[in-house]
């Protein structure tokens, strides 16, 4: 990972997690459909398919009872369908390229856009300056492409070690001390304490959950509920977790203990090691 290597460099790493506003509902019909043709080569058929789909869009607004007339949008794409995050990824592909000439390192997934710049605490001051600059430039793109971006939703993280921090002045920055950067919590000396916190947190309810019904569920579909709703929060990103403290190790591989033990009715004392080889489940780490 980009930002792990430069902490073996004694560099500072900023993150800049970019919000969007109502991102997926902004979309411009007439730019989508240019850009599809100019850009993807789609013609004919395809073409006309993507435009019916998009156009005849109707909508009102409910409060309580009431109803308001119903009003044809001229932007957006369907949230929650197969084509709505296609469409977005479509309509802002040369968003990467344009960071890019911005000399910034980035990543984008559908509407969820990170930027990340590492330096010595020596040239804080610089590189902030070149940040500042080039979110600029980026915000002004968003905007003549009909898209707003939110800056006081916009995150910035410095992340390093405990030594190099006092070296640097952030107060030209709103920073915050932990970020949420696709559903994982990343803090600012990648400890990941928040992730787990947050995880056991849920997944502990849901084993509570999941106690509760055993009684009335055969081991099987015990093992399926447990898997789907439990077990994936343990594998989301669990590379990340990749040479952690064995602490932190611990404190998730209990997590899949107690699970483990709520699935086959066990005591809260019983021997773990036959009962994750029974249920073919391998161990964290």
């Amino acid at each position: 990972m980009y930002i792990h290597d430069h902490l073996g460099s004694q560099k500072v790493s900023c993150l800049c997690l970019l919000d969007l506003s109502t991102a997926f509902d902004t979309i411009d019909h007439d730019i989508l459909i240019t850009r599809l043709s100019s850009w993807f080569g789609f013609h004919g058929s395809v073409l006309s398919w993507f435009k019916s789909n998009l156009s005849s869009r109707c909508f009102r607004d409910k409060c309580e009872t009431d109803l308001s007339s119903w009003y044809t949008s001229s932007c957006g794409v369907p949230q929650g369908s197969v084509l709505g995050p296609l469409l977005f990824v479509m309509y802002t592909t040369f968003l990467s390229t344009f960071i890019s000439s911005c000399s910034l390192n980035h990543h984008l997934y559908a509407d969820d856009t990170q930027l990340f710049l590492s330096f010595l605490p020596t040239h804080f001051d610089s590189n902030i300056d070149h940040l500042h600059n080039a979110l600029d430039q980026i915000s002004s793109w968003m905007t003549a492409n009909l898209l707003t971006l939110n800056t006081s939703k916009t995150e910035f993280l410095f992340i390093g070690l405990s030594k190099q921090f006092p070296k640097i002045n952030n107060s030209s920055l709103n920073t915050t001390h932990s970020g949420r950067n696709l559903g994982f919590i990343f803090d600012e000396h990648l400890t990941f304490c928040d992730q787990i916190s947050s995880v056991s947190k849920s997944c502990y309810y849901h084993i509570r959950q999941l106690r509760c019904i055993c009684p009335y569920l055969d081991t099987k579909t015990a093992s399926t509920i447990a898997t789907s709703i439990v077990h994936s929060k343990l594998d989301y990103c669990n590379s990340l977790y990749h040479n952690l403290p064995k602490a932190q190790i611990t404190r998730i591989q209990q997590i899949q203990n107690s699970l483990a033990r709520a699935v086959v009715k066990a005591a809260k004392s019983s021997y773990i090691t036959p009962i994750l080889r029974s249920l073919h489940w391998l161990k964290i780490f």
